[in-house]
């Protein structure tokens, strides 16, 4: 992969203390997904239904752990990337993801930068949102551009964890009810609740960026079968890390929410840290929004990084000739790292031309579209994974069993019907 990994595998490790110290790359893909419209939607299904939709949460951690689980095992056990398995799917599975990836990264480095810059400018007026979204996306082109993934991924967890403590801290700041919220992880629908639902378990950590989970697999030095269950154990623990970040979320909304009337867009975040500060204090809003920030910044850095990879072995895998053979790992290590021009020009395509969308002024608008286009890929992610690790030519270490194929058959069906709701309600 990149140019900074060995080709050369490094040992699985032995123990719980060494296995405990190779977790990252989950952390990262469940972090990169956990963005400012997963936040907004975790506190308005609160603030409208209380702790009733808690077990939503815990379907979407599922979820995304099986999504993740299969990307990642068809790095380690088939020996190509995502992109050389969709080449196998035909022409037409590159098209369709090299116009998304475009028409995608334009939206969302608007979508991010203006995200980060709404918490900074509560914390600091004096600098617009504009300004500070324009520095926010700077920042981590420059992060990106110059580090490694061992440096991206320790700031990353550090941002998990100041989110993490933050996020968890208010939700245990604002007393919650414990009865009420156990009677929550019972599953129910109350009356207009269906598409919440469907956002809270679309909201536990992901989009177009879980694919992205292999890449940093390999940039870890995870390489063949022998780390199937060392990923297993990374997934889980990042994606149980969100959800519980998820949970704290969706309490803090109930608490300080419900019944308070409509919240819209990243600035009811805004407004949530706003009663924080009026019920609790200054002391409590600050953290809220240094926390706030962790989020939308870690995804950005997320985004920057692993979508990056992506394309870059998009464009590695659409200029093979038809009659190619497959390429291995080691090919995409020579081709397709964080060194080649067209990972660094796709760094460039999320940063620098989406500015000017931010002088729109209408951020909300941007984190709407971003979401229309996000629930698009995750059906395409899961028909192509039931596809590909149902396939003859993969090993019985590969090839999924009926607990898999259930679980991404019903990601398919959820994210699909999801993926239409936002789409009728983005041109309505």
């Amino acid at each position: 992969m990149s140019s900074n990994v060995g080709h050369d595998e490094v040992a699985v490790p032995v123990g719980w203390r060494a296995r405990l110290r190779q977790i990252g790359p989950g952390i990262m893909a469940a972090a990169t997904g956990v963005g400012a419209g997963d936040l907004v939607a975790t506190m308005v299904a609160g603030s409208r239904f209380g702790y009733t939709l808690l077990w939503a949460v815990i379907v979407g951690t599922v979820f995304k752990i099986a999504l993740a689980e299969a990307v990642g095992r068809w790095h380690l056990t088939s020996g190509r990337t995502l992109l050389a398995g969709w080449r196998t799917l035909g022409k037409w599975v590159l098209v369709y993801f090299g116009a998304y990836a475009v028409v995608w990264g334009f939206v969302y480095g608007a979508t991010a930068m203006s995200a980060s810059g709404l918490p900074l400018n509560a914390l600091f007026p004096a600098v617009s949102v504009r300004y500070w979204a324009m520095l926010c996306g700077v920042l981590g082109f420059l992060l990106v551009w110059f580090g490694r993934y061992a440096l991206i991924e320790k700031v990353m967890t550090a941002f998990v964890g100041i989110m993490f403590v933050t996020v968890v801290g208010t939700a245990v700041l604002v007393a919650p009810n414990l009865l009420d919220a156990a009677g929550g992880f019972v599953p129910r629908l109350p009356e207009g609740s269906f598409v919440y639902v469907l956002g809270l378990i679309g909201g536990v950590g992901g989009t177009i960026t879980m694919a992205a989970y292999g890449y940093w697999t390999m940039a870890k030095g995870w390489r063949s079968s022998r780390w199937l269950s060392m990923m297993r154990l990374d997934n889980t623990a990042g994606y149980v890390t969100t959800g519980i970040f998820v949970i704290a979320m969706l309490i803090v909304g109930s608490e300080l929410l419900l019944g308070q009337g409509v919240v819209k867009g990243d600035k009811g975040l805004l407004m949530l840290g706003n009663v924080l500060a009026a019920d609790y204090g200054e002391w409590a809003r600050i953290p809220f929004l240094i926390g706030f920030f962790a989020v939308t910044f870690s995804s950005l850095i997320g985004v920057w990084n692993g979508v990056s990879l992506l394309f870059a072995d998009w464009w590695r895998t659409w200029r093979l000739p038809a009659d190619a053979p497959e390429e291995s790992v080691a090919d995409y290590d020579r081709k397709a790292g964080v060194r080649s021009p067209v990972y660094r020009g796709y760094v460039l395509w999320l940063t620098f031309p989406p500015m000017a969308l931010l002088f729109l002024d209408r951020p909300f608008q941007l984190t709407v579209a971003y979401g229309a286009l996000g629930a698009l890929f995750m059906p395409f992610l899961a028909a192509t994974l039931l596809v590909l690790l149902n396939s003859r030519g993969l090993g019985p270490d590969g090839r999924s069993r009926w607990l898999s194929n259930g679980l991404l058959t019903l990601c398919l069906v959820l994210f699909g019907y999801l993926a239409v709701d936002k789409l009728i309600g983005l041109f309505s």
